[in-house]
C-alpha cells in the first residue's frame, strides 16, 4: 500500500553516478511506493541527490519492506560498532 509519505534528509556524502563517477550528495529523499524497476508491488525508495547538478546527479535503490528493515539494521549495527 502506497503511503504518499515522502522523508527528506539534508546529507553529505558521496554517491557514484551511472557514468562511473563519484560526486557529492546533498539530499536524500525516502518514500513507500511503487518502483520503478524492482519486481515488487511496493518498495522503500530512496534516491540521493545533489540538486544543484541537475536530474542526472542522482542515484535511487528500490528495496522491498524486508530488505529495507535488514538495511536499517545493518546500519544500526555498523554506527555501533565504530567510535561515537
Amino acid at each position: 500500500m502506497c503511503t504518499y509519505a515522502t522523508m527528506q534528509a539534508a546529507i553529505d556524502g558521496s554517491a557514484k553516478g551511472p557514468n562511473g563517477s563519484w560526486f557529492h550528495v546533498t539530499d536524500a529523499t525516502v518514500y513507500f511506493d511503487h518502483p520503478v524497476h524492482a519486481m515488487a508491488d511496493h518498495t522503500l525508495n530512496i534516491d540521493f541527490a545533489a540538486p544543484e547538478r541537475g536530474p542526472s546527479a542522482r542515484v535511487g535503490v528500490e528495496l522491498t519492506a524486508a530488505s529495507a528493515r535488514e538495511l536499517v539494521a545493518a546500519i544500526q549495527a555498523a554506527l555501533a560498532s565504530g567510535p561515537s
